[in-house]
């Protein structure tokens, strides 16, 4: 997936949103960063087009989002914001500030199983990676075959036999 616009202005957003985060946000950090959770490597306040992510995994086009109290009035506004990153082929989960609080482990249960699901797709597509493929092998295998022509021998020679030249 290509990366969102970045400009100055939204990355210093993006900033300072990293640094007055709430509670909430860095206690779920402590579980998502440096790949902790299923080898994923999340972002912090990532900004994507006129959004920023609370958490966002581009390796898997994976965005998890938390809402506390003031995302009950703007559910409409959630709402175009997942159309719009979903039409840019990211998975959005959303959690509430309280599922956090109250059930940690449920949480990164639920956002490690999503991982484990965007990881073997994304695995799946590739077809040099699926399950039950053995790569063709380039060099032939020892012992067999016979040597290709040599730069002056032609085909015709080649397929004749020692003293049949005309």
């Amino acid at each position: 997936m290509r990366p969102f616009n970045r400009t100055p202005g939204k990355a210093r957003f993006a900033r300072r949103l990293r640094r007055d985060g709430t509670e909430v946000e860095r206690r779920l950090w402590q579980h998502l960063r440096n790949g902790q959770l299923g080898s994923a490597k999340f972002r912090r306040q990532s900004p994507a087009g006129r959004y920023v992510l609370d958490f966002y995994c581009p390796a898997l086009a994976l965005a998890v989002e938390l809402d506390g109290g003031q995302h009950a009035e703007a559910r409409t506004r959630d709402r175009e914001r997942d159309k719009w990153l979903k039409q840019k082929g990211v998975t959005v989960l959303r959690f509430w500030n309280s599922d956090v609080v109250e059930n940690l482990d449920g949480v990164l249960e639920v956002i490690a199983a999503k991982i484990g699901e965007l990881s073997s797709a994304a695995a799946s597509s590739h077809p040099r990676w699926r399950a039950g493929l053995t790569p063709t092998p380039t060099l032939p295998l020892a012992g067999g075959g016979s040597a290709p022509p040599g730069p002056r021998q032609t085909r015709a020679a080649s397929r004749e036999g020692p003293g049949e030249r005309p």
